[in-house]
């Protein structure tokens, strides 16, 4: 089901609801990484982690160590879709893909349907609009930085408290830990169950993204970020479409077309 039927659509089960994306994966190809072979010092920073009996794979941007960025597209052309693609249009001196992974809900065209802003140029508002969806799930919420800061916020109090625009910027929706709480409107353990893939920040303000390897429920996903990562704040990113490239692994996760792209990079080559 394409995503924009679902925006514009009958709003899904409040416990659970199926995801704004199009259709669900049953299995990942993987394929070639895209980029020249990491340095034998590089070291993955993904693991594998096993949570109420469901396989989880776990990133750690560390700002110590790391950068992040969003990236959609070519300056003036149309939405990468692939990591390939974003591969592609590196520049060869351009700092070491440490992971990347997809970021935030999309319409057909693979443009982002919620706030997005890229190397400080916001090319879309901020979306306070009620629909169906998961997007629409209320709240939702914004994964935003600026150089070693990162944050996750509900999308009203990004709207009220955040004044000046961040380096990166991706809303996305339903929040899955708000001040430490589930979202009010999962259930423990609902009928969807789907690959997901988020994003919270810890206290220390290091981001945690996660990727189940097999279907998890709402449920089941946010407590890993409340009860394991402690993350006082966690967003979903997307469902069924959710990829993951991972160089120093191997790993190049190839499916649907992709939207924005979340991109970490080594600060230090070697790290």
């Amino acid at each position: 089901m394409l995503a924009l039927a679902l925006l514009v659509g009958c709003r899904q089960e409040v416990a659970e609801g199926e995801p704004v994306s199009r259709i669900e994966i049953g299995k990942r190809e993987v394929a070639a990484k895209p980029s020249p072979t990491p340095s034998p010092a590089t070291k993955s920073p993904c693991r594998r982690a096993m949570f109420e009996g469901v396989a989880l794979t776990h990133c750690v941007a560390d700002p110590a160590r790391h950068f992040i960025a969003t990236a959609l597209g070519p300056e003036s052309g149309a939405p990468y879709r692939s990591f390939a693609a974003l591969a592609a249009d590196r520049a060869d001196d351009a700092p070491m893909v440490a992971f990347a992974m997809n970021g935030g809900m999309f319409g057909e065209d693979g443009k982002p349907i919620g706030y997005y802003v890229e190397d400080g140029e916001r090319l879309k508002t901020l979306n306070r609009a009620e629909g169906g969806g998961n997007f629409h799930l209320k709240p939702n919420g914004v994964f935003f930085g600026s150089g070693a800061t990162w944050r996750v916020m509900a999308t009203d109090a990004f709207y009220a408290e955040v004044a000046d625009r961040p380096e990166f910027g991706t809303q996305s929706g339903p929040m899955l830990v708000i001040a430490g709480k589930l979202h009010p409107e999962f259930a423990e353990e609902g009928p969807s169950k789907l690959i997901r893939n988020g994003v919270g920040v810890d206290a220390a303000g290091r981001a945690h993204f996660v990727l189940s390897e097999g279907p998890v429920s709402f449920g089941r996903f946010a407590r890993y970020f409340r009860d394991r990562l402690k993350t006082p704040n966690a967003l979903y990113l997307d469902g069924s479409v959710s990829a993951l490239w991972d160089p120093a692994a191997g790993r190049h996760d190839e499916g649907v077309p992709l939207g924005p792209l979340i991109v970490v990079t080594h600060k230090d080559p070697d790290s």
